[in-house]
């Protein structure tokens, strides 16, 4: 690419089309960096900003002043400085008049500025009257005393200062936010006593690290009264880093059963709080809300209602929810991108910022005293050939009465300078009274005294940080307040699931032959009585609640989840499973089990094989299940059984009428898998179906087994098992005649002796 400029025979620039855009490019991004979007060090201002409180200060806006149309300074931030759109200059005014927008406002406004729920609602220009807040001196009060560089304004008809002399760290106080080109800041607001507190310390002890500069500034402090929650170790990576975030969240206390919110995070609008919960009551998701409401004054600023349906409500769970998924609790980035003491942009940590601040006040309040010194030399020279002219003033006027050029002759006769020849000639014949010498002397002695003061601080740095430490200090006393912001640290918010907001009701859910399903209400339902389609009939049914899932396990060993409260009302004759589900082919539902995520279960195949699960572990999103049992060849799964804590013995019964009984400790709890070998059955006899495990059991502590077979059934009491116990994995002994053909086994809970 050839980058090189040539010029024609008429002297027209010529270079290649790239080579233009890219320094055009270029031109326009440190245009945008430097003089629009990213605040300076020195004073924490963008251009615009500054401009604003310069124009006003010109204005004679200080804050003792009278309120003045904002359409006057606006006219003038424009017109003289900042030649762009006036609702652009008067929204930049606007931002720094509120007082919940900046944590030390710059403007102090009379009229519709705006609120809290929609802060564009200001009033326009021409309505608003305004004037520069008290705050405001801690930029103004020494830009005439040299401190300041001054440049030419956009037509260089006049001279605006390129950074105002902060007497306090500004820069973190009302933090600010802004987007350039290919970089962005976001400065959050501090509070004046901590961020002072910490500059004294740095000051004091230049090695000081951010972990210890934390001790005075623990957090942001945002012009709201709500919590921040962002634990200490994130702060602290930010402030070390540059780059973060801090969480906020909405204070709130319980009130006569509502819960009451009483200030809400930067930036959030109680308007859009309130809407953002009513469109969750609109959408069902949040019947546990009965009402809500806006009862905000101008005694209690934020005071919003929320009113659960019934004091059974999880309050906690409630707010949770509502942190989560409203603007009840926000999050704000920090990227402390700031243009810098030698002019460039920079993501700097709080040490750096601090450092680099303290290096432009030492530097400024240099400027300062030397102007000052200057002023006091040059005001002594003067006296000096006063003082001369007053001890001579008979010659002195003769001299003035006679000489075409008096000018020349004072100078030659009294060895006078230019400048006090020039003040002797100006000076009005009522300075020549008697009582005059001594007013000279007495100023000649006072301007001295604070020359050689001026001199000594000059002359020392250890002297001049002394100085900054106390007008630091004053200006703390004087403009400083309490923490805003309280630090709290919490728990992450959880929004309710789709289970939680189901009110947890009992219901039976049943599954056919046929893999059709449906939920009654209540547990007292006989699901054999239900009504089945023609070739149909009653398979498995389970009792749980309807914020639970039901758990249905097919003939591969899989497990299927599907929610309770979503499956068809058992007055119909409900839906196919394999509708919402998909199985493998040729593979059929054969159970159901529903139970809290952490009941647990026994799982096995008639094998002899099993072991222990828990019921959250068959859960999946997968409408084709999850491989949960392993069945080995030629076995067939058999129906889960609850486990609860007091089920110390497992039974196992086989189709020759074989009973073995041992601790179910002796299980292994396994997430999935096959399991350990509960009573033995030979692999040949099982795969030629001649032997296989035709039920297990879980039996409680003193509880008793019931043996099915056929239409008799036979009671096993405790020492009745006895005979049957045995180490886990054995044959297990033969049960009476007439009960050998088990149908079933059935745990009874309680002794009946």
């Amino acid at each position: 690419m050839n980058d090189t400029v040539t010029f024609n025979d008429q002297g027209l620039e010529s270079r290649s089309l790239s080579s233009y855009t890219e320094q055009a490019y270029l031109d326009y991004s440190m245009y945008v960096i430097l003089d629009r979007a990213l605040p300076h060090i020195g004073d924490g201002l963008k251009p615009v900003q500054r401009r604003i409180v310069y124009a006003m200060s010109e204005l004679g806006l200080k804050a003792t002043a009278k309120y003045k149309k904002s359409a006057r300074t606006v006219g003038d931030v424009i017109g003289k400085f900042h030649p762009h759109g006036d609702s652009a200059a008067y929204e930049a005014m606007v931002l720094m008049a509120q007082p919940f927008s900046y944590r030390y406002p710059l403007v102090d406004g009379q009229g519709n500025w705006g609120s809290q729920d929609d802060p564009k609602s200001f009033a326009a220009m021409r309505y608003t009257e305004s004037k520069l807040s008290k705050y405001a001196e801690l930029l103004l009060a020494e830009l005439g005393q040299g401190t300041s560089n001054w440049r030419p304004n956009f037509d260089a008809s006049l001279e605006e200062p390129e950074i105002l002399p902060a007497r306090v760290p500004s820069i973190l106080l009302n933090g600010t936010t802004g987007i350039a080109v290919g970089m962005a800041t976001d400065i959050p607001p501090h509070n004046l006593n901590e961020v002072v507190s910490a500059t004294l310390h740095l000051l004091d002890n230049p090695k000081a690290d951010i972990p210890e500069l934390m001790n005075f500034i623990q957090a942001p402090d945002f012009p709201t009264d709500a919590e921040i929650i962002t634990p200490k170790a994130d702060i602290l990576a930010a402030y070390e880093s540059g780059r973060g975030s801090v969480k906020m969240r909405a204070v709130w206390s319980k009130e006569d059963g509502d819960v009451i919110v009483t200030a809400l995070p930067f930036q959030s609008s109680g308007s859009k709080v309130l809407e953002q919960i009513a469109t969750q009551m609109r959408n069902k998701k949040l019947p546990m809300v009965a009402d809500l409401r806006d009862e905000s004054d101008h005694e209690n600023p934020t005071r919003l209602v929320i009113t659960p349906k019934s004091n059974r409500v999880d309050i906690d769970g409630l707010m949770d929810h509502l942190f989560a998924t409203t603007d009840l609790e926000r999050s704000y980035r920090i990227n402390l991108n700031i243009i810098g003491v030698d002019g460039r942009p920079a993501v700097m940590n709080l040490k750096r910022i601090l450092k680099e601040w303290l290096s432009f006040r030492i530097d400024v309040t240099r400027r300062r005293l030397d102007y000052r010194l200057q002023k006091v030399e040059k005001r002594l020279h003067l006296l000096d050939g006063l003082l001369i002219a007053f001890l001579n003033i008979d010659e002195v006027i003769h001299i003035i009465r006679t000489e075409d050029q008096p000018k020349p002759a004072l100078m030659q006769k009294y060895g006078l300078s230019d400048l006090q020849a020039d003040y002797i000639l100006d000076t009005k014949l009522r300075q020549l009274a008697r009582l005059e010498e001594v007013k000279i002397r007495a100023e000649q002695e006072e301007l001295a005294k604070e020359k050689a003061e001026l001199e000594l601080l000059l002359s020392s740095d250890a002297r001049l940080k002394t100085l900054v430490k106390k007008e630091l200090k004053t200006s703390a006393e004087e403009y400083g307040d309490e923490r805003r912001s309280t630090l709290r640290e919490r728990t992450e918010a959880q929004a309710f699931s789709e289970k939680d907001l189901v009110t947890a009701e009992p219901v039976t859910v049943v599954l056919s032959d046929k893999g059709w399903l449906r939920a009654a209400k209540g547990h007292d339902i006989d699901p054999t009585s239900l009504n089945y389609k023609a070739g149909d009939k009653f398979l498995s049914s389970a009792l749980g609640r309807s914020n639970q899932n039901v758990f249905l396990q097919d003939t591969t060993g899989r497990f299927y989840a599907l929610s309770a409260h979503t499956l068809p009302s058992a007055r119909g004759q409900g839906e196919p499973a394999t509708g919402r589900l998909n199985p493998p082919s040729g593979s059929l539902f054969t159970h159901l089990v529903m139970g809290d995520d952490a009941q647990k279960i026994l799982l096995g195949t008639d094998a002899g094989y099993g072991f222990v699960g828990k019921i959250g572990d068959l859960y999946t999103k997968n409408k084709a299940g999850k491989a949960v049992v392993s069945i080995p060849k030629g076995a067939k799964i058999l129906s889960p059984k609850l486990v609860s804590d007091e089920n110390l013995l497992i039974a196992a019964v086989s189709n020759e009428g074989r009973l073995l009984a041992f601790p179910l400790s002796d299980l292994p709890e396994l997430s999935r898998g096959k399991g350990n070998k509960i009573i033995n059955i030979p692999s040949s006899r099982l795969q030629a179906r001649e032997e296989f495990v035709v039920d297990f059991a879980v039996i409680p502590e003193d509880g008793s087994l019931v043996v099915h077979s056929g239409k008799r059934y036979l009671v096993m009491k405790p020492k009745d098992l006895e005979h049957y116990r045995g180490e886990r994995g054995r044959r297990g002994h033969k049960l009476p005649r007439g009960f050998q053909k088990v149908d079933r086994l059935e745990a009874e809970s309680g002794s009946k002796d």
